[in-house]
């Protein structure tokens, strides 16, 4: 219904009847129930701004994504909502509801709103000019939910950096296997070249030779390993116990975990519901978890690993007493490359959630500097537990039962 309406209206209105007048109201009412109902049931918020930021009007779903009342701040400033950006009280309104081209460049925004859940709002302005509507609105304000668009293209993103890490960890492969095996190969002619030695010398030698030879072997595993968890091979599931892979986890790392003067404790029920795993790769998950523990631990400690089931699933906890993950790190642990050590290559932590991801589980993480960190694996098990509910004491008479 256009302005000129209600200009003809009023300037015919001493000269109407009062019953065209009930008609012309009753559809004047019609009308503004409609577009009332137009404006509530569409998904963007819509809200009209006055000046000094003071709010006119807002539907529905500006009240649902900005988590206010509209009738409880209508005619108060509505800064607040819009985590804290400051443009409607800078604005120049008398310029803005001209159609300056300023208020365009200005308000074009995205914020993020903590409350009643995380959200990221797109919002754009456009100016009111103040003949077209009553005195005090002055700015007409669009709001759209871009949350997911903004998770899918973190998660686009995501994937693109593992891509580079691919092609990256593909060329490293290619380019340090070969010398690797070439000197793997000379290791072994120079073992062989040692036979005409006098036994003591011939020991000695062969036994550096040995070490230099395992070295090469390890970056050997330590390339297929990675190049193993970026191609992200499929499980193959078995009926697993969690505990006896935990136990042939800490047999292989004792000597180290006795040199480093840890004490490892695993707590827990004796027997263990069973999960469908792979071995190999939850001993893997194992493994970094207890080396990273380990890590974090330099001058010794207590590593506990305390396992427990509920009705879906199994869950392993490493709770170390080490130096703990900066507040600032605590969010990109499991990013490729991102490490919090020295000497560290971020990739056991990343390898960790692939795998355990794969396997239908899920990783926590919580920490506090100085006092230790404690990481949470989350297996389904193999047979979901159905827990006996008791029955009520009598049936209530009022019931029905179709």
């Amino acid at each position: 219904m256009s302005s000129d309406f209600f200009d003809r209206v009023f300037d015919r209105v001493g000269k109407i009847d009062s019953a065209s007048l009930k008609r012309q109201l009753k559809r004047l009412s019609s009308e503004l129930s409609m577009m009332e109902t137009v404006f509530r049931s569409i998904q963007e918020g819509v809200m009209v701004i006055g000046r000094g930021g003071k709010l006119v009007y807002a539907n529905s779903a500006a009240e649902r994504l900005l988590a206010f009342d509209a009738e409880k701040i209508k005619g108060k400033s509505a800064d607040r909502y819009f985590g804290g950006v400051d443009w409607l009280e800078g604005m120049d309104w008398e310029s803005a509801s001209e159609g300056d081209g300023e208020w365009s460049r200005l308000l074009t925004r995205e914020i993020e709103v903590t409350y009643p859940e995380r959200r990221i709002i797109s919002f754009y302005a456009v100016p009111i000019r103040q003949a077209d509507v009553a005195a005090g609105a002055d700015a007409l304000v669009i709001l759209r939910d871009v949350t997911l668009e903004r998770q899918r293209e973190a998660s686009a993103l995501e994937d693109g950096r593992l891509d580079a890490v691919k092609t990256l960890a593909a060329s490293v492969a290619h380019e340090i296997g070969n010398p690797l095996n070439a000197l793997d190969i000379h290791l072994q002619l120079l073992v062989r070249e040692l036979h005409g030695l006098d036994d003591e010398r011939r020991g000695e030698l062969e036994e550096l030779a040995g070490v230099a030879r395992n070295e090469v072997k390890r970056l050997d595993s330590i390339i297929t390993q990675f190049l193993q968890a970026l191609r992200h091979p499929d499980p193959s599931f078995e009926p697993g116990d969690v505990l006896s892979l935990i136990g042939e986890t800490l047999a292989t790392m004792r000597i180290e975990i006795e040199n480093r003067r840890i004490e490892v404790k695993v707590t827990g029920s004796a027997k263990v519901p069973a999960v469908m795993l792979d071995p190999g790769q939850i001993k893997q998950v194992f493994y970094n978890l207890v080396k990273n523990a380990m890590e974090a631990m330099p001058d010794g400690g207590t590593l506990e690993i305390a396992v427990s089931a509920g009705d879906a699933f199994l869950r392993v906890d490493f709770i170390d007493s080490g130096v703990g993950i900066p507040e600032e790190s605590l969010g990109r642990i499991f990013e490729p490359y991102h490490t919090t050590k020295a000497k560290g290559t971020g990739r056991g932590l990343m390898i960790v959630k692939r795998i355990v991801e794969s396997h239908g589980g899920q990783i926590e993480v919580a920490s506090k500097e100085g006092q230790g960190t404690r990481f949470r694996i989350s297996l389904p098990l193999a047979e979901r537990r159905i827990r006996k509910l008791s029955a009520p004491d009598a049936e209530p008479s009022n019931r029905r039962i179709v």
